[in-house]
């Protein structure tokens, strides 16, 4: 698997339902807006494709994230956050996002350790065992 620039993957130790239903579970009781969930492989198979596992979240909170699009409006095209969870050939489970660093370079953000773009306490948050 490559890692693209700017995308950050980490194992799960649950599987992609389980993976997605904690971070979902988490963002709820933190007051984030789930704007969407969608099985990518259910997708695929009305399609007539087949694939592994595979589901996308888009979540957010316009408080957090407005004062991101009144810095720059073109960080739209990043926000709501996202965050994909996907299962390998070998059933390793794994999590990716953008990294926080990528998307304020990207629009020329101000760098802010507790920005809402930051996902990476969030996530290993959902990951204890």
């Amino acid at each position: 698997m490559k890692n693209p620039k700017g995308v950050i993957i980490h194992p799960s130790p649950y599987n992609v339902k389980e993976t997605i239903d904690r971070l979902e579970a988490f963002l709820q009781q933190h007051g984030a807006t789930i704007y969407a969930r969608i099985n990518q492989q259910d997708e695929l198979q009305k399609a007539g494709l087949s694939i592994p596992s595979l589901e996308f979240l888009l979540f957010g909170n316009p408080k957090a994230g407005g004062s991101i699009m009144i810095e720059n409006p073109l960080a739209a095209l990043d926000l709501p956050l996202k965050v994909i969870v996907w299962e390998e050939d070998q059933k390793q489970v794994y999590i990716a996002y953008n990294e926080q660093l990528y998307i304020e370079e990207r629009y020329g953000l101000l760098h802010k350790e507790n920005s809402p773009l930051n996902l990476e306490n969030l996530i290993n948050m959902i990951l204890k065992v």
